[in-house]
């Protein structure tokens, strides 16, 4: 699978960092695994997927590519 990095949380230094890859089909977002409480909460999700924290500046910027 190719991956198009595109951008990193604006307000974070250095790797690690949240950020949002382009894939063919759709993108991947790299984040903070929440906690189960938390990710419990979350309507729809399946055994074997993962619920992240995405800094707003990071997916608000897909509307550019719109």
């Amino acid at each position: 699978m190719q991956i198009e990095f595109l951008w990193k949380d604006a307000d974070s230094g250095g790797g690690g960092c949240p950020s949002l890859s382009r894939v063919p089909g759709g993108y991947v977002v790299n984040g903070i695994p929440v906690d189960e409480d938390t990710g419990a909460q979350i309507p729809h999700r399946n055994a074997g997927e993962v619920a992240v924290f995405v800094p707003w500046n990071v997916l608000d910027r897909l509307r550019d590519l719109a």
